[in-house]
């Protein structure tokens, strides 16, 4: 009997273990998952609506049309009217966590790049007049703004389908507002931002216009090198659409 109850007590044992083991080996896809839910990464938060859109390098190759907006007759092909504001430098509140003796911030205004900014009451000028001598000269900033509305044609070339690209050519340097937006991205090539010292801005307005299409046009001219504060002023080398096809 002694035997027999120790071998029953072996039996209990043994099945006992083997009950745990496969509870172990069922609990681990659970723990696994469990454990990789708390590894993952977390998702992406999403972008914000005001993020500027990627930019886009413009074509090496001759336009199979070049429209100069310098010229009354080419500005009116779209439209356009151009309007001009200087922009100041304003005093307003630093960050909240700058460091100690940081108790001041500067900002421009107006920030006439943004969508929908109404610049009514701006004076308009010719656009022949882009090319003046605009500014007192040293630290300035001048704003260039107009609407440019893609017509079906321009002389005999048809404009359906072909890709648009804006010149602003600034003396000395220029930023570039399309519908409210400087297409920009960090650590990448940027033809809306600061190209240069006297170097053009070729930013592309679409892959492919039809007539009716609309771009709202923000021009920021910057007087530079700006640490040097020159003795000149701001003004257009040259204002220009082409097509390519």
């Amino acid at each position: 009997m002694l035997i027999i109850e120790k071998w029953e007590e072996a039996v209990q044992t043994l099945t006992f273990g083997k009950l745990l083991a496969l509870a172990a080996i069922a609990a681990v896809p659970f723990t696994m998952t469990t454990m990789a839910a708390a590894q993952a990464p977390a998702a992406p938060a999403a972008v914000a609506a005001s993020a500027p859109p990627p930019p886009q390098m413009p074509p090496s190759l001759v336009p199979a049309l070049s429209v100069d907006l310098m010229s009354a007759p080419g500005s009116a092909a779209f439209g356009a009217e151009w309007r001009t504001m200087e922009a100041k430098i304003v005093e307003r509140a630093p960050l909240p966590n700058h460091m100690p003796g940081y108790d001041k911030a500067y900002d421009i205004s107006p920030h006439a790049g943004e969508a929908g900014y109404d610049d009514s009451s701006w004076p308009k000028i010719d656009a022949k007049e882009l090319g003046a001598r605009r500014g007192g000269g040293y630290v300035s900033f001048l704003w260039f703004r107009a609407n440019l509305t893609i017509p079906a044609k321009i002389g005999d070339f048809e404009t359906a389908g072909a890709k648009a690209v804006l010149t602003a050519y600034v003396d000395d340097y220029a930023e570039v507002w399309i519908n409210g937006q400087m297409p920009r991205r960090a650590g990448y090539p940027s033809p809306a931002a600061i190209q240069g010292f006297n170097m053009p801005n070729r930013v592309v307005l679409a892959d492919s216009v039809k007539a009716g299409d609309q771009f709202q046009i923000a021009v920021f001219g910057i007087n530079g090198p700006i640490s040097v504060a020159p003795a000149n002023t701001v003004f257009f080398r040259q204002a220009s659409v082409e097509f390519y096809k």
